[in-house]
């Protein structure tokens, strides 16, 4: 099967034949001299011939490119063969030697066109090796970016409505409040008023009394009567008050007055940093050529999810108790391969993957153990019923880390991916999951789906996926959410009843939950489907309460006791 050297890949050495007539045999090597394709065999016979001796047949994935045939316009006979370094320009043999060439450098086409041919190749390579997964990934980032955005900006606007009904409650309030005082004040004026009317009238009716007795005996039928009257005395008119009317001072407020009431909107004065592209030839040179730790590393791990699967049977590697804690409520593992075991009671034990105790943190006040650990080692201890999660240091110090205001943390964890912090939080009657980044900031919340619907009613306990996925243990569903916060799926169990605790995921993206309703450790891939009930009663499972899954890939199960139970799975 003859192929011209454009059709033939540039790694595709084991679907050549060899070029010699009649020999079928793979392609190993090239004559650059001859432009021949040869097996080993043909290599040999090759230059056993005394005019081919002393030509250079090298592997054929180090061939030089055949110069493609093409004739000189000015001698259509000639092939052209050379270049004009001075002219840059091709040539053939009789251009050469006449007119403005004849004393110019020549150079021979075929070794600049290899040359060329290799330049040009290395810098499609880098095309894809490079520019492209690295536009790409900006494609992705800035697509990221806007559904950040979009989340972070529904949240400033929910959070101007908040304040504006906010403000407008108490705009009324405060109105209500002056209209019952101005009513007030009306109905005690009026009431002094009134009362004074009557002062008047009663005194008037006297007046009108007393001036009918004196006219009668001022024309009574016996007139010398009045010289023994006594001179009538009239009351004094009643004292009367004049109201002292109330007035009104119009409030003094802006403008800005109100913004600072309400809040205002401000971006940050930090100049927008470019999206990091790292040089070429650091990211060429490095990324192409790994070194011999980073490709046994990558191996590993590539390995490891290429080769590893689900095991027919779940066998127990072994089980040891935690003598100083009464249930394993919570398990963490830190980066050097350590457990942390909390109970219901306030107990935190660091223990090997064997059970032997490293130390216990016992604080005053119950916890509903959940703790979690960061990147940098440091513990994370969320308490219960306190609206502060605290962080344990290396170096032993317990400080407030986060300080939740109104909501009630109910579970936490840690990035693995990024070292963000999640906390799954409660106040009256709502539930949500906040994101945090390494230094407490809070960077947004996820509360309901995109129709609205609230996504949590107790967010139990909370982890995260290998590709970004937040799964969440809520009541009676498991809850996944992407990064960006948008809802993915909700598992809700394979009986009428399904009550979700304890949850981990592992190399592969499965997800794996504890229903303490029916004794059961169910196993769901990263999309939400159902694949197995990994772990039953039946093998001793009852009332399970946490799990984790390890670098060596054993499941760990803690359960309504100090027990702890260890499991192969994957295989």
């Amino acid at each position: 099967m003859a192929l011209s050297t454009t059709d033939i890949p540039q790694r595709a050495q084991h679907f050549l034949e060899c070029g010699i007539e009649d020999c079928e045999r793979n392609c190993e090597f090239y004559c650059n001299p001859c432009h021949q394709r040869l097996c080993k065999q043909c290599r040999d016979e090759h230059l056993k011939s005394p005019e081919n001796r002393n030509h250079e047949v090298v592997l054929y994935q180090q061939r030089k490119r055949q110069l493609p045939v093409e004739k000189c316009k000015i001698h259509p006979t000639k092939n052209m063969d050379m270049l004009c370094e001075e002219c840059q320009v091709p040539l053939c043999s009789k251009c050469a030697t006449k007119g403005d060439h004849q004393r110019h450098t020549l150079i021979n086409l075929e070794t600049i066109y290899e040359e060329k041919f290799v330049l040009f190749q290395e810098e499609v390579s880098k095309i894809h090796e490079f520019f492209l997964p690295i536009s790409r990934d900006f494609q992705k980032e800035i697509k990221q970016d806007a559904v950040e955005i979009k989340h972070t900006i529904d949240n400033i606007r929910t959070s101007m409505k908040t304040e504006g009904e906010s403000l407008k409650s108490l705009v009324d309030t405060v109105i209500s409040e002056n209209m019952r005082q101005v009513d007030q004040i009306e109905q005690s004026l009026l009431e002094d008023l009134s009362t004074q009317d009557k002062t008047l009238n009663d005194y008037n009716t006297y007046l009108y009394s007393l001036s009918k007795e004196l006219h009668k005996c001022l024309f009574s039928t016996e007139p010398l009567k009045l010289v023994c009257e006594k001179k009538p005395k009239v009351r004094s008119i009643p004292e009367t008050i004049k109201p002292v009317t109330p007035g009104f001072t119009a409030g003094q407020y802006s403008k800005s007055d109100v913004t600072k009431l309400l809040g205002k909107i401000h971006v940050p004065d930090t100049k927008a940093e470019k999206r990091d592209i790292r040089p070429i030839e650091s990211v060429y040179n490095t990324a192409m050529k790994p070194t011999h730790k980073q490709i046994k590393e990558d191996g590993k791990k590539f390995d490891m999810k290429q080769t590893m699967s689900l095991s027919a049977s779940v066998t127990k590697v072994r089980e040891f108790n935690v003598p100083d804690v009464s249930d394993v409520w919570h398990l963490s593992l830190d980066q050097s391969d350590r457990l942390w075991i909390s109970d219901s009671d306030g107990t935190l034990v660091q223990t090997d993957l064997h059970g032997n105790e490293v130390q216990i943190i016992k604080e005053s006040g119950e916890w509903e153990g959940y703790q979690t650990v960061t990147q940098d080692g440091d513990l994370i201890i969320k308490e219960k019923n306190k609206v502060v999660i605290r962080r344990k240091t290396q170096d032993n110090n317990i400080i407030d880390y986060l300080k939740t205001g109104d909501w009630e943390p109910k579970s936490v964890h840690s990035s693995r991916i990024n070292g963000d912090i999640l906390v799954g939080m409660e106040k009256d009657g709502e539930a949500k999951v906040t994101r945090y980044n390494k230094t407490g900031k809070e960077l947004h919340n996820i509360q309901r789906d995109s129709k609205g619907q609230r996504l949590y009613r107790n967010p139990y306990c909370i982890t995260e996926n290998i590709n970004g996925d937040i799964c969440t243990s809520d009541h009676e569903a498991i809850v996944v959410v992407n990064k960006s916060g948008q809802h993915r799926f909700s598992y809700t169990g394979q009986e009428s009843k399904f009550h979700p605790f304890g949850i981990c995921t592992d190399v592969l993206g499965h997800i794996l939950v504890c229903d303490t309703y029916s004794n059961t450790v169910h196993l769901l891939d990263q999309d939400g489907q159902f694949l197995s009930l990994l772990l039953t009663q039946q093998q001793g499972v009852y009332t399970p309460l946490s799990v984790c899954v390890d670098n060596e890939n054993n499941l760990y199960v803690g359960q309504y006791s100090n027990t702890l139970t260890v499991y192969k799975y994957l295989q």
